[in-house]
């Protein structure tokens, strides 16, 4: 069976470009066309109404591309899950219509969340504490935003409430009829109750089965699309309809996650010794508490579990409350369990993001589980969806190749961190290895106090293994909490203590791991922000690997995860804030606001020079030959006046989409955009609709204007990609 990719690339051999798009629109109308199937036709089903799912509708919603969300549960659990937003995301959802202002407005005061406290209880002694936070993230020096500390559940609800916005409804199966619902009744419908149960590749698209149940009898819906996109979390069931494996650490740890309310253990903390995270160690209980919303007592305690010794199932309402009493060290007499679920830690990335012909994609947790060490997971499915909405709209206008899909993956699955010594990984993400590396720093405090966790799973694996055939299982189960009493006797009080010489020694260790930064981190600036596409939909620099990895190499700087602004092909562009001069133009904004939230649009990034101008004029009228919204922002330096003289009207006529803006550096930094950033400001630079740069050049680098920045356009739409 054909792809629409093969065919496509059939069509185009030998042939020119115009020509080229001429043959590629009705071939692409097939993408929603849906042959001669009687189910409905859509252009894009997104399976999981999770963050990312709901992220990747608002945005194709917002570039106009119709689709369906299926949604295996009924009902938006409650269970706060993921909480940390980095800068990335953050910047992200500043242009999802003010959803980054909401959350700022709606999230705890920082005070309250940004230390991680190890400590003997909640009431217990201070081991130690570590502040995550410093002052440029209030500055906002090197973002036009700041990391956020928002419960997953909240973030869904206002992500509902963008995407209500721009017209998508919640339906239910009682709401919709039977299997027979028409397209037009499910375009931009987030359908609850519907779970993705079939997919079949057609010579035009997929048709997928969606079960449901109504009215007590379990129903499919069939629904045909031009690509299938699953969001669907970890155990995905896309991921797994589409065949698709996965690949690297499993069940790091297993753990159950009690979700519980006390508004009298917030307010306690709040007082006396508020955070993010607290690591309690005592001979009774361990357990990490992620303290959610300490304004309103709302908790998430993870606690290690050891089946099949231990069953979930002892883990009732009641047992879970004598925990936290254990933890905490004293009773709150409001502790409300709400909710209590068992989870394995994993470290695993898809064997690859795109199968079935291009037509099924994964993105967040369906393409990659990660430990929750860092937040890493759902910051990378966000930005998943991001890197892959323009794409998909260019692609579904009949702008782009079909490959252009495959840039995608070559993007967000190796992730080239060229900023670090080790520049690549073939299988993994670099956010796979960070957060093992993040998890694995985690560990090393109770391996310190005397609770190495290698241990304890080495005692459970040898349990399972030699003594599981000849042992009992209830006293399998005495043998294994016996072991674990015996080790939880290394943070008594007797133990860990200044007046014993091993419990000093073990004090001055942890002390040395925290000072150090070698304990688990929140922030990764130079990873959040500093992460470099290699290939992909850009123009790669000459020896551009050989080079980035010899330049990093020698920087120091980077070990202590420090971002460095770079203006890059791959990188995100830089921020600084800059002025429009203009008369009707007031107010600062940041650089990323150059590039627009509510369009696919390409920036080109010049100084006001007369050789870029001209090359600039190329590079519109090429955009506009390719049917791509452009403009071009001049960058004066600071102190510039009185534009129109200066010329940027009469070098860009006819073109009117442009903008001129002025640099405001930082007042401890006197250089311009262009010195702070590593570039000459003869460089012309051409930014991509996420920010990231696709291109850049010096005019004198550029033989024949026109026929070079059509060759770029070419490359980033993949229309002289080969086949795959």
């Amino acid at each position: 069976m054909p792809s629409i990719a093969g065919g496509l690339f059939s069509a185009g051999r030998g042939i020119s470009w115009l020509r080229l798009r001429r043959l590629q629109r009705p071939l692409l109308s097939s993408l929603s066309a849906g042959g001669g199937s009687d189910a409905p036709h859509l252009p894009v089903v997104i399976v999981g109404a999770g963050p990312v799912g709901l992220a990747l509708s608002f945005l194709l919603a917002k570039f106009g591309i119709k689709c369906t969300v299926l949604e295996r549960s009924m009902e938006f659990t409650r269970h706060p899950r993921a909480h940390f937003i980095n800068n990335r995301t953050m910047e992200i959802f500043r242009k999802f219509d003010g959803l980054a202002g909401d959350i700022e407005r709606a999230q705890p005061p920082v005070d309250l969340w940004r230390k991680f406290i190890y400590c003997t209880s909640l009431s217990g002694s201070i081991l130690g504490s570590v502040d995550h936070m410093k002052q440029e993230d209030f500055d906002k020096v090197v973002s036009p935003i700041s990391v956020a500390h928002f419960s997953q559940y909240k973030l869904v609800d206002l992500l509902l409430k963008k995407l209500d916005g721009v017209g998508f409804q919640t339906c239910f199966p009682d709401e919709l009829g039977g299997s027979s619902a028409q397209d037009l009744l499910l375009e931009n419908k987030i359908l609850m109750g519907h779970e993705c149960s079939s997919i079949e590749l057609t010579d035009d698209g997929i048709l997928v089965g969606a079960s449901f149940n109504n009215g007590g009898r379990m129903q499919e819906r069939k629904l045909h699309c031009g690509l299938l996109l699953g969001a669907d979390g970890a155990r995905s069931k896309v991921r797994e309809l589409a065949g698709i494996s996965m690949k690297g650490e499993r069940d790091l740890q297993q753990l159950v996650s009690v979700h519980f309310v006390s508004r009298d253990l917030g307010k306690y903390l709040s007082s006396e010794r508020p955070g993010m995270l607290f690591f309690i160690f005592n001979p009774d209980a361990i357990g990490v508490l992620v303290a959610h919303d300490l304004e309103h007592g709302e908790f998430v305690l993870q606690v290690p579990f050891y089946p099949p010794q231990q069953m979930f199932e002892d883990f009732s309402a009641k047992v879970c409350e004598q925990i936290i009493v254990k933890l905490v060290g004293w009773e709150p007499a409001d502790i409300q369990v709400l909710d209590i679920k068992p989870w394995a830690m994993h470290a695993e990335v898809a064997e690859k993001y795109v199968g079935c012909d291009n037509r099924v994609i994964l993105v967040g947790d369906a393409a990659h589980r990660f430990p929750p060490a860092g937040g890493f997971g759902m910051n990378t499915g966000v930005q998943d969806a991001h890197n892959l909405a323009w794409k998909l709209c260019l692609l579904l206008n009949g702008i782009a190749d079909p490959s252009i899909i495959q840039t995608y993956e070559s993007e967000r699955k190796p992730v080239r961190f060229f900023l670090h010594a080790f520049c690549s990984f073939n299988v993994a993400t670099f956010n796979t290895e960070l957060s093992l590396e993040n998890f694995k720093a985690a560990m090393s405090i109770p391996a310190t106090l005397g609770l190495d966790p290698t241990i304890a799973n080495s005692v459970h694996r040898v349990i399972n293994s030699s003594l599981g055939s000849i042992i009992p299982r209830n006293l399998q189960k005495v043998v294994l909490e016996g072991l674990f009493s015996i080790g939880r006797t290394q943070v008594s009080d007797y133990i860990l203590s200044e007046n014993n010489p091993l419990g000093s020694l073990r004090l001055a260790r942890l002390r040395s791991i925290l000072d150090e930064g070698k304990s688990l981190q929140l922030q990764f600036p130079a990873e959040d922000l500093g992460f470099r596409y290699g290939k992909g939909a850009l123009v790669a620099e000459d020896c551009a690997e050989s080079t980035y990895q010899a330049e990093d190499l020698k920087h120091s700087k980077r070990s202590s995860g420090e971002y460095i602004p770079s203006a890059k092909v791959g990188s995100r562009l830089p921020h600084m804030l800059v002025r429009p001069l203009s008369a009707s133009s007031e107010g600062v904004f940041s650089t990323l606001d150059l590039v627009s939230g509510d369009k696919i649009e390409f920036v080109i990034i010049i100084a006001p020079l007369k050789e870029s101008y001209k090359l600039a004029q190329a590079m519109l009228r090429i955009a506009d030959e390719f049917e791509l919204s452009s403009k071009v922002c001049v960058m004066w330096p600071q102190g510039s006046r009185d534009v129109e003289a200066k010329g940027s009207i009469s070098e860009l006529a006819p073109w009117t989409n442009y903008v001129d803006v002025e640099e405001i550096p930082r007042a401890t930094v006197n250089s311009s955009w262009w010195e702070m950033y590593q570039v000459s400001n003869r460089s012309v630079i051409l930014v991509r609709p996420d920010e990231h740069i696709a291109w850049r050049t010096e005019p004198d680098m550029v033989r024949d204007a026109y026929s070079d920045v059509r060759r770029v356009f070419s490359q980033i739409l993949s229309l002289n990609r080969p086949q795959v």
